[in-house]
């Protein structure tokens, strides 16, 4: 059953693959991953169609689906499945949390991560806020720079909801690294952060010797970036 709802969609995708699309994609994305060549608004429209008539798989279907995706070459399939994932993030039970964290380790890349992270990860953590605490803990302690990524990026989203001293504790276990995807993580999560309260920001930058990039980032649009 499984099999042939990805066997459909792959064949769907395929159908429309564009060879001239396909190599600047692939470039942008460093040569990472192949890509068919579909753009997003395209792939998005014929995900729809597809989803129409073929529907949204649930639960262990859901899982299966989204493993067999993800093993595809071709990036757009990736996004199929997370495009699929979000359409029923909010009633994803517990049980899914080792798919997400599967899928931010495997074929990683920020494209993949930050959707992740932002848009399936956060939210299901809201739908289920007793795992925040361990997974951060999990992810930081990881030394993964994707999992920690997705420790520092998970409440992008949550505004005036966000745990600040849990951000600000995820971004100090991480301050030292090296790693451009940390470095922008800090910066992007506190820049964001700073359209709720641009002064605990301002105040949390000039306390910590944050990485020149992560620093400009995070005051952007609040104060001179020095």
């Amino acid at each position: 059953m499984t099999q042939t709802y990805t066997q459909n969609l792959e064949h769907l995708f395929r159908s429309h693959a564009n060879d001239v699309n396909a190599g600047p994609m692939r470039a942008y994305m460093k040569d990472h991953f192949p890509f068919l060549g579909i753009k997003s608004p395209e792939r998005t429209a014929l995900l729809r169609e597809f989803v129409r008539e073929h529907g949204v798989p649930e639960g262990d279907m859901l899982s299966a689906v989204v493993r067999e995706l993800w093993a595809l070459p071709e990036r757009e399939f990736q996004y199929a499945a997370l495009e699929l994932l979000e359409k029923r993030v909010k009633k994803l039970d517990v049980s899914f949390l080792p798919l997400l964290e599967e899928l931010v380790v495997h074929k990683s890349w920020w494209d993949t991560v930050d959707t992740l992270a932002a848009r399936l990860v956060g939210v299901f953590l809201t739908k289920h806020p007793e795992m925040i605490l361990p997974s951060v803990d999990k992810w930081l302690a990881s030394e993964h720079m994707w999992l920690q990524r997705t420790a520092i990026l998970f409440q992008l989203k949550y505004k005036e909801k966000t745990d600040l001293p849990l951000l600000y504790r995820s971004i100090l276990h991480v301050v030292d690294s090296k790693e451009f995807f940390l470095q922008k993580a800090i910066g992007w999560a506190l820049r964001e952060y700073a359209k709720t309260d641009a002064q605990a920001v301002i105040e949390f930058v000039g306390a910590h010797p944050l990485a020149p990039l992560s620093r400009r980032e995070a005051l952007k649009h609040v104060a001179p970036a020095t």
